[in-house]
């Protein structure tokens, strides 16, 4: 274990990175670095892969599903998005969480070595996976040369990629660069979902379709066919699925609302009240992320897999699933069961699948809550040390860390499970209702606005009063 430890050490040194600032950047400077990171992402988005020539027409627009949760843009220099970033941190955080590899995240020490093991895997991630598209030829057949080249182009662009997100979370921006592509992405495709007015032929010999649901009202208008609009074939944005989507979002704003207020006071600031919110929602969009993106690579690799091996019933690895031609659309095996039915026509005619996909989808985000609030340092524990650290205690119990403990012991593993049920429960629910954006599109969209909006009120507050914003940091 010591040897690994000094090698990954060692690689942390040569590995491209940001440097922090120096001097903390003022909030103006912040959000010009988190534009700027914001626009070459999106610019990175629509710029195609070079040497693809005529194959990226025939590549029928493979792993769509990854959009949402990887950002990502196939058959552009964001064909991998943030995938390599959130598989690399979800393979150590299982590692770390279940002890296999032992490393104190309360130390400073061990959590630099956890930053360095996540970048260094993140780049063996890329090589892998940009190796598996042009192996399962997501971008269409392509020759070995035209392969070396966009191979080259996505593992360039995944390391700037890295840098923009490690630029965003040293201090140069706001939040974080994995939230940021993330909420840009799912706000363009609820855009394109209510404003675009291209027409598309869904099936062969069927008449074109406006997309967008505003553009397609207005022309029901004109044409005497408003009924049409409530609910549409194919999936297309209707009525319902827009109504749905508003609904979705004024929960999802309520829920977040919903929290325990322990009463704290200050040992610093005589006379200083406050509550220490403990939401409903306690861990927050992570659990869905890290769910989303285990399915997505369990399902691409088991498409992978079919393609090596061929659909053979009698393969060993049939039983993760099987796919329709020339797609990466599951039509049976496990992954079947591991992604959402594509819209209430689906939902309906197998209520089966349905079913076993909420509660995968609830399982393991209750999994995933537990193991990142050990992981993220939300356990009692830590959250105790940080209020003893702000020279906080909670009235009416001896100040120590052991005290405050056991008062966030009655509530934060209870609203762990809790949190991890809802949080499954919403955005598998209005995944089978085909909201605009997916459910867990939506559920990370409003989760990451509202995670924005209180960092941009405690920045501002910083810049009044440092003092305070600190003593508000650990509130």
């Amino acid at each position: 274990m010591a040897s690994l430890r000094d090698f990954i050490k060692n690689v942390g040194t040569i590995l491209p990175g940001i440097p922090k600032p120096e001097k903390k950047p003022s909030l103006n400077e912040r959000f010009v670095w988190t534009g700027l990171a914001l626009i070459i992402y999106l610019v990175m988005g629509v710029v195609p892969l070079f040497g693809l020539g005529g194959a990226a027409a025939n590549s029928n627009n493979q792993l769509a599903f990854t959009r949402v949760v990887f950002a990502s843009n196939i058959g552009t220099l964001t064909s991998l998005g943030i995938g390599p970033i959130v598989t690399a941190g979800l393979i150590l955080q299982l590692l770390v969480g279940s002890d296999i590899i032992k490393l104190d995240m309360a130390d400073s020490d061990d959590r630099a070595i956890f930053g360095s093991a996540t970048k260094f895997l993140t780049l063996i991630v890329i090589c892998g996976e940009a190796s598996a598209y042009l192996i399962a030829q997501t971008f269409g057949v392509v020759t070995q040369s035209q392969g070396v080249v966009i191979f080259v182009q996505l593992f360039l662009a995944s390391i700037i990629v890295l840098l923009l997100d490690e630029m965003i979370q040293k201090g140069w921006g706001l939040g974080s660069g994995v939230s940021l592509f993330i909420l840009a992405g799912v706000a363009q495709t609820i855009l394109w979902y209510t404003f675009s007015p291209f027409t598309f032929v869904a099936v062969q010999g069927q008449p074109a379709q406006i997309f967008g649901f505003i553009p397609a009202l207005v022309s029901s208008f004109f044409t005497n066919s408003v009924s049409s609009i409530v609910i549409r074939n194919y999936d297309y944005p209707s009525l319902l699925t827009f109504v749905l989507t508003l609904v979705m979002l004024l929960v999802l704003v309520y829920v977040e609302g919903i929290r325990i207020e322990l009463p704290i006071t200050s040992t610093k600031y005589r006379g200083f009240q406050g509550v220490y919110p403990i939401k409903l929602l306690y861990v927050s969009n992570i659990p869905v992320i890290l769910v989303s993106a285990l399915a997505a690579n369990i399902t691409f690799f088991s498409k992978f897999i079919e393609d090596a091996v061929g659909n053979n019933p009698n393969s060993p690895w049939h039983f993760l699933g099987t796919f329709s031609a020339n797609s990466t659309t599951p039509t049976g095996g496990l992954v079947y069961y591991m992604t959402a039915p594509t819209g209430i026509n689906e939902t309906v005619a197998d209520p089966v699948h349905s079913v076993i996909f909420i509660l995968f989808l609830v399982g393991m985000s209750v999994l995933f809550a537990r193991l990142w609030v050990e992981i993220g340092g939300l356990n009692p524990k830590a959250v105790a040390k940080n209020l003893m650290d702000a020279d906080v205690q909670v009235p009416g119990f001896r100040r120590s860390g052991l005290s405050i403990e056991q008062v966030l012991n009655r509530y934060i593993p209870a609203l762990t499970i809790i949190g991890g049920i809802l949080i499954g429960l919403i955005a598998g629910v209005a995944d089978l209702f085909g909201v605009f954006g997916t459910g867990i599109g939506i559920l990370l969209m409003v989760d990451i606005v509202l995670q924005y909006y209180q960092m941009l009120l405690k920045e501002q507050v910083e810049e009044l009063s440092p003092g305070l914003a600190g003593l508000l940091g650990a509130t």
